[in-house]
């Protein structure tokens, strides 16, 4: 168990923690949300001791373990994999790490001998002798092979070494666990594993994620960061959001009675409840979602942006014709005889491991870039827009406000009363939309592609990682407008959710070609499993 009691923390005349008091409980995974900036990752590092709060206090039990997830991958660069695993266990490879240097002297004094056999006995007691294996299994588990398992970090790709933090931070079971974005660069496979050690874990769990997929896999509670404050809600991600709907519309319609606003809340309750799986930590989420009460929902201050992508054209038959189309980039072939025909009703989900592929087979569709071989061909009824991965030409040196950055993507010559009102359904309001574009951060930039791409009518969309620096209110609301899209589409995302609601079909990229299959995301992870 952890303890916050009249936490607060302030930077300037921004307040981000004011007398925050709240427990979280062993058995229990806490998601932590909140808007970007909110203060999120600085609320872990007050939990972890990594900052002191300027008021109140944290508390653990004497001789609870608290682990964290590192974010500097550098960190250990010299050390071994099995190795910096262990160091997740700190008291544990200390005691190793003495118990050698007694063990490696060429004279052994009788002293020597009194602290090895004390040694020996903690190290038993810490559960010494099943380290290594313990490590391997989450290594392995992680996807980190054996033969990994003695090269230095500096050795790994990045990837790996993000996986043998996370192996760190899991490694002895840690009485109190945090997790900073855990999924971020883990395969497929690696986070199938994650969710299930989550799951299985019986100790403290605090995670923040911008994978709501996963958020609602792992979390029996939500902590939400809102007004400075943070309030625990019982259920996943998908619980908390639903609900906060369902109490801006109660809050809306003061004219209902509490008796049919009761009524609505217990229907609502038991639509979440049944779908609860069989697992130990969904059916104790299930227990204590019925004894929900009417003042237990609360609105949120959260703001979602308004996203409506609206073809101007019916798109017609003949769509996109992808003939042999093949690439090589610095002497890797990265696309390989690609082909495919795309029909109107396809929402095309791009998977596979090469990023390069994908965003490569983005930039020739486009025209931005020419392929070694093979053609394509676009339907004369279609018309296209474009999200790519890295938008930075768009915005590097451009000296213009909001206003007139998006006026030069206006299909028409509309009015600034226009504009403006369509970057304040995005979030930009009042004198934002004066800023210089040249300043945005990374998610305000993609707001304003995801204006461009609106304004343009288009009836074919292509995104590349269209969720990247977005924050979860954000994420859910591209999600739902292109849930809503009436034309064809080809994407690619991490976000399981957002692959899983949209795509009706999936395409990987392998070296070898592809692999097409007309099924939903679930469906095509099922079958490569």
């Amino acid at each position: 168990m952890i303890t916050v009691t009249n936490v607060g923390l302030q930077y300037g005349d921004r307040k981000l923690f004011d007398e925050v008091n709240i427990k979280f409980t062993p058995g229990n995974c806490y998601g932590l949300i909140g808007a970007n900036g909110a203060g999120k990752s600085t609320f872990l590092k007050i939990l972890s001791g990594e900052i002191e709060p300027q008021q109140g206090d944290v508390h653990m039990k004497p001789g609870q373990r608290l682990a964290v997830l590192k974010q500097n991958h550098f960190e250990y660069e010299e050390m071994e994999v099995m190795a910096t695993v262990i160091m997740g266990h700190p008291r544990l490879y200390q005691v190793m790490q003495e118990k050698d240097a007694i063990y490696m002297k060429e004279e052994f004094s009788d002293e020597d001998g009194m602290k090895a056999a004390e040694l020996e006995g903690e190290f038993a007691e810490l559960n010494g002798w099943e380290a290594e294996s313990e490590a391997a299994v989450l290594l392995k588990g992680l996807g980190i092979s054996e033969e990994l398992h003695t090269k230095k970090l500096a050795e790994l790709t990045g990837g790996d070494k993000v996986k043998v933090l996370l192996a760190q931070a899991l490694f002895g079971e840690p009485d109190v666990l945090l997790l900073d974005e855990p999924t971020n660069h883990l395969d497929i496979k690696a986070i199938d594993w994650l969710e299930e050690f989550l799951i299985n874990f019986e100790n403290t769990v605090i995670v923040v994620s911008h994978d709501r997929y996963f958020l609602n896999k792992v979390c029996t509670h939500i902590a939400d960061l809102d007004f400075s404050k943070i309030q625990i809600y019982v259920g996943n991600y998908d619980f908390w959001y639903e609900s906060s709907q369902l109490a801006q519309r109660m809050a809306q319609d003061q004219n209902k009675k509490k008796e049919e606003k009761i009524k609505e809340l217990q229907g609502f309750i038991a639509r979440f409840s049944a779908n609860a799986s069989k697992s130990k930590q969904a059916t104790s989420r299930k227990k204590l979602l019925d004894k929900i009460e009417l003042d237990d929902i609360r609105p949120s201050s959260r703001k979602y942006p308004y996203v409506h992508f609206s073809p101007e054209r019916e798109i017609g038959n003949d769509v996109l014709t992808v003939e042999g189309i093949t690439k090589t980039i610095d002497g890797v072939k990265v696309l390989n005889n690609v082909s495919f025909t795309m029909d109107k009703e396809d929402k095309i989900s791009l998977a596979g491991s090469d990023e390069i592929a994908k965003t490569t087979l983005f930039k020739i569709l486009t025209g931005e870039m020419e392929p070694d071989s093979g053609s394509y061909k676009w339907g004369i009824t279609t018309s296209q827009a474009y999200f790519p991965k890295d938008n930075s030409e768009y915005f590097e040196g451009s000296d213009l406000n909001l206003v007139d950055w998006l006026r030069q993507y206006s299909p028409e010559d509309d009015s600034d009363t226009f504009l403006r009102g369509f970057l304040g359904r995005m979030l930009f309001s009042g004198d934002e939309v004066k800023k210089k574009a040249n300043v945005l951060s990374g998610g305000e930039k993609v707001r304003c592609m995801l204006s461009k791409m609106m304004l343009s009518g288009a009836n074919v969309l292509l995104l590349d990682e269209p969720t990247n620096h977005l924050d979860l209110e954000s994420i859910t609301a591209v999600n739902n407008g292109l849930i809503n899209y009436k034309g064809a589409m080809i994407f690619s995302s991490h976000d399981h959710q957002f692959n899983e609601s949209i795509a009706n079909r999936v395409i990987e990229l392998t070296a070898d070609g592809l692999i097409d299959k007309q099924m939903t995301y679930n469906e095509y992870l099922e079958s490569i499993r």
